[in-house]
């Protein structure tokens, strides 16, 4: 496998604009926007007979990609709250759109996921979370996840460790592949998501078992725990990984990346647009395997 690309480097000098700095400001916003989601109506409040197609709820590039009414009202908050504490700072939030070619510049970009696991909120499943990151030269240097049903805040600063509600992260110890958890998730296209089932599919037997959650926040996440071994997933936007990557890379995890929008993706054979974080001991041959079974044509 090709070294990872760099996650949290080239930090900025300005001590006003530390990572910790950034990242207590990540950790704040994140926090305030969950509590503020679990104030609002659930979608699922209504039963069993909630209307999933509802005026509440849209959809964006495929009919099971959805988008809520709450989606909007987290990352209007978050946006109010950046501009009051960061205001020369530019917002790139999922839902909202914003230049994103901004995070590629020196100044500090906020890459926002107001709700990363929509669907699983939609159908009252609690793996979902709210995700800030401050990138800057297109790597992110501070980040927070918060996973609003339980609580529990992840975050990270570039050079100064991950944590989970305070306490420090650090990836398994596993070094058998044979014996490693290994988090996927799935496209919302269906054809691209039959692809990834053949490649998961040959994975299969060469692991201990695989997870699905539908969060890559909350994924990468795991791994940063020592939850799962391993995560690889085709797809997924800048905004679903630009804290947690950064995350798993803090607790000793190595994260490959797709990349910032408009670069070069690492030309490692699994696929322009692979998001692959594992503990180091068997980063190498796994990724190897999900070469052989197709990453590449995913």
């Amino acid at each position: 496998m090709s070294e990872a690309r760099p996650i949290g480097q080239n930090l900025p000098a300005d001590p006003d604009e530390t990572p910790a700095d950034l990242r207590r400001i990540a950790e704040s916003v994140a926090l305030e926007a969950a509590e503020h989601l679990r104030a609002l109506p659930r979608p699922w409040d209504a039963g069993s007979g909630v209307d999933r197609s509802s005026d509440s709820v849209s959809t964006k590039s495929t009919p099971t990609d959805v988008v809520t009414a709450s989606d909007h009202a987290l990352e209007t908050l978050i946006r109010e709250r950046l501009a009051e504490l960061r205001p020369d700072d530019a917002v790139a939030g999922e839902e909202q759109g914003g230049a994103l070619a901004a995070a590629n510049g020196p100044g500090v970009c906020w890459v926002v996921d107001p709700i990363d696991g929509t669907v699983n909120f939609l159908y009252g499943m609690p793996w979902y979370a709210v995700s800030v990151a401050a990138v800057r030269d297109g790597r992110s240097v501070a980040g927070a996840v918060v996973e609003p049903a339980s609580g529990r805040l992840w975050s990270a600063a570039a050079g100064g460790g991950a944590t989970c509600d305070g306490r420090p992260l650090r990836v398994s110890g596993a070094s058998d592949v044979a014996l490693s958890l290994l988090a996927t998730g799935f496209s919302y296209s269906a054809q691209r998501r039959s692809r990834q089932v053949a490649m998961i599919g040959g994975l299969l037997p060469l692991v201990r078992d695989v997870r699905r959650t539908g969060s890559a926040a909350l994924d990468l996440c795991a791994v940063a725990a020592g939850w799962v071994d391993a995560y690889i997933e085709h797809g997924t936007n800048w905004w679903d990984w630009a804290a947690a990557a950064l995350i798993a890379a803090e607790a000793g995890a190595v994260v490959r990346v797709p990349g910032p929008t408009g670069s070069t993706p690492p030309d490692d054979g699994l696929g322009d647009d692979a998001l692959f974080a594992a503990t180091p001991a068997i980063a190498e041959e796994l990724a190897a395997l999900i070469r052989e079974h197709g990453a590449g044509g995913v």
